[in-house]
């Protein structure tokens, strides 16, 4: 990647304002670049004293409309070191809600053979983040904790031939257009305005942070991108 050079010179406030512009939509490309690489979240584990909980989806990428499942997998350690066996009857004493925004649903949990292991059925219907909260005790422990899981989306991450108004297009449509503003600020600075540069002041050092920052958020956004094709 090639940096241009650019020089910029206080003479009045305009300056240090376009240069936090090209802060500003750094940061939102950034933002934007992150949120596309943690939509693969998977499988998520949290430790509460001597349990380890690990909480997900059934069947992964979750899509919006199909049933899928929550599943737990709770487990301490085991009598031999460094084994870990299965908790049973985890749920005795313990309850799951789903959460999706402010909507929450109690979450009716059943058993799978290997112990430790349980799921509950659900058909999610609206894309986006969802978490799990957990309350109660397991064998005297308390659990008070919320676990986030994987994103559910939409249908286009499983068309094929994919349709032209899927979720990937959308999201470089998104990323164009937040790189074409940046690129307009950048003119600015460089020529605009009747502003005077150089390599001095605070606007200088705002609008070279800018620009790395979003240098980096582009690479992200490109990579999650080719992930998800």
């Amino acid at each position: 990647m090639v940096f241009v050079p650019i020089h910029v010179k206080i003479i009045t406030c305009n300056n240090e304002i376009i240069a936090m512009k090209v802060l500003t939509l750094s940061f939102v490309a950034l933002l934007f670049s992150v949120s596309l690489v943690t939509q693969a979240f998977a499988h998520t584990t949290v430790e509460v004293e001597q349990f380890e909980i690990e909480v997900g989806w059934g069947i992964e990428p979750p899509v919006v409309g199909f049933r899928n499942d929550f599943v737990f997998k709770i487990t301490e350690p085991d009598e031999n070191p460094g084994l870990k066996v299965g908790v049973k009857n985890a749920f005795k004493s313990m309850q799951a809600t789903a959460k999706f925004g402010g909507v929450t649903k109690v979450l009716d949990i059943g058993s799978d053979p290997r112990p430790g292991h349980y799921f509950s059925h659900v058909i999610p219907t609206k894309t986006g983040s969802y978490s799990i909260h957990l309350e109660g005790e397991i064998n005297g422990t308390p659990i008070d904790i919320d676990i986030p899981v994987e994103d559910v989306e939409s249908t286009a991450v499983l068309d094929f031939p994919p349709t032209s108004g899927s979720s990937s297009d959308q999201d470089v449509a998104a990323l164009k257009s937040a790189v074409s503003s940046l690129q307009q600020e950048v003119s600015s600075i460089k020529s605009g305005s009747g502003i005077d540069v150089s390599s001095e002041g605070a606007a200088y050092d705002y609008a070279i942070l800018g620009l790395s920052i979003a240098a980096a958020a582009i690479i992200l956004a490109v990579i999650a991108l080719i992930k998800r094709k």
